[in-house]
């Protein structure tokens, strides 16, 4: 069990690497999204460029970012029941979805978007847009995030499995977000 939890760390560091770049890619989202409206405004100028660029980011960010959500016990349930129970329960519950919905769920959205990815790569797909971008690095973050959040539900399974054989400790408090 000692190596699965060393794993698991693992996968979390490499969450936290790319959950730091998602954070970088919404402030430059934020930026690049101010400097277009003041450049638009100002000068009477915009690109189809900059507008894509930035949901290219936001891409990142969402795509980048969701396997830290996962991580940080942030993403979304349903607490009608959830919230009700005792810590046990709610970490077989956690077993449960994590293995029979997360991972096939990302296993086959993985499967799906690939193909179109790939195509986009080997063609060299551009946006029909006047001065867009090329689009596979924005179809890239489909393949990439979905990949994240399997691993990163694969270092949930093995954290809660060893909480409950009793070898890795766990903070498993559970507070209901405000309504």
């Amino acid at each position: 069990m000692k190596q699965l939890i060393a794993l698991a760390h693992r996968i979390d560091w490499v969450t936290d690497k790319f959950a730091g770049v998602a954070k970088w890619a919404v402030i430059l989202s934020c930026f690049i999204s101010a400097l277009n409206a003041f450049v638009r405004y100002l000068f009477d100028y915009s690109s189809n460029g900059w507008l894509e660029i930035q949901w290219y980011l936001f891409a990142g960010c969402v795509m980048m970012g969701a396997a830290q959500v996962l991580r940080v016990n942030e993403h979304v349930r349903v607490d009608v029941i959830y919230g009700t129970l005792q810590s046990k329960a709610r970490v077989y519950i956690d077993l449960f979805g994590l293995v029979f919905f997360l991972l096939p769920a990302m296993i086959y959205f993985a499967y799906l978007c690939m193909p179109l990815f790939m195509s986009m790569f080997i063609s060299k797909e551009m946006s029909s847009n006047a001065g867009g971008l090329i689009r596979w690095p924005a179809m890239m973050m489909l393949p990439l995030g979905f990949f994240l959040v399997g691993i990163q539900g694969i270092s949930e399974i093995i954290k809660r499995v060893g909480w409950l054989t009793h070898a890795y400790d766990m903070d498993i408090h559970y507070e209901r977000p405000l309504q």
